[in-house]
């Protein structure tokens, strides 16, 4: 992530669902973006993003919400940990896709812009 104070603070002055958005968005470009292995690169950045944009909003949501985006961030966490075995098996990395399209309409439905 290039400059992350002036990025995290551009984030933080959306209101809460427009940062939920955020996140799903990122999601579901993990998604579709692991169907091309030229896109390791920018897939495993979209991880790391989303890692960060769960750290910067989780104080102001709401506890079950919370509760969620931190599962969430674990599960990013463990993907980025084993990304070189994960990206190199197509099998795992259509698995990580599809949690991650999951995981997208889940945090979408909780910024409640649908």
């Amino acid at each position: 992530m290039r400059n992350q104070a002036v990025i995290r603070e551009r984030y933080l002055r959306d209101p809460l669902p427009i940062r939920l958005g955020g996140l799903a968005a990122d999601l579901a470009r993990v998604q579709s973006f692991s169907d091309n292995s030229n896109l390791r690169d920018a897939v495993e950045g979209l991880l790391e993003e989303s890692r960060f944009f769960i750290e910067w909003m989780a104080p102001d949501a709401e506890l079950e919400k919370q509760v969620a985006l931190v599962e969430l961030q674990r599960q990013l966490t463990r993907w980025q940990r084993s990304w070189a075995h994960i990206w190199a098996d197509p099998t795992r990395r259509a698995a990580v896709a599809e949690q991650a399209g999951v995981w997208s309409e889940r945090v979408l439905g909780m910024s409640g812009l649908m």
